[in-house]
């Protein structure tokens, strides 16, 4: 259900920069969500429509861009994607582990008319 909240801020953050560069509509909107974030591209999809409503967003296509999630052993500086199976280093075993990427979520870029 935070993906109601989260819809409502990437609108206002929207229609901010949109009237800023007095837009007449926003046409896109481009997303970058990491795989580990917890945000669900159907559901911001769904709450799209309904917070967008009566705003100059309203008819906006949404492009969702996914990173992936990448870490880095702490002990032996290994990096690697992360396995739904193990969190753990491949290379030495260690859980001692940094987040390099993966854990991203913000509004790229809008694409309007003046």
């Amino acid at each position: 259900m935070h993906e109601l909240s989260v819809t409502e801020n990437i609108l206002k953050i929207a229609l901010r920069h949109a009237n800023e560069n007095n837009a007449k509509i926003i046409n896109d909107i481009y997303l970058v969500i990491g795989d580990l974030s917890s945000i669900v591209d159907d559901a911001v999809e769904f709450y799209w429509n309904i917070v967008a409503e009566n705003t100059i967003a309203k008819d906006a296509r949404l492009h969702f861009k996914r990173i992936q999630a990448i870490l880095q052993c702490q002990e032996c500086l290994a990096e690697y994607q992360l396995s739904q199976k193990e969190l753990s280093c491949p290379k030495c075993g260690s859980d001692q582990v940094r987040i390099v990427s993966g854990d991203e979520f913000y509004l790229e870029a809008i694409e309007i008319d003046r």
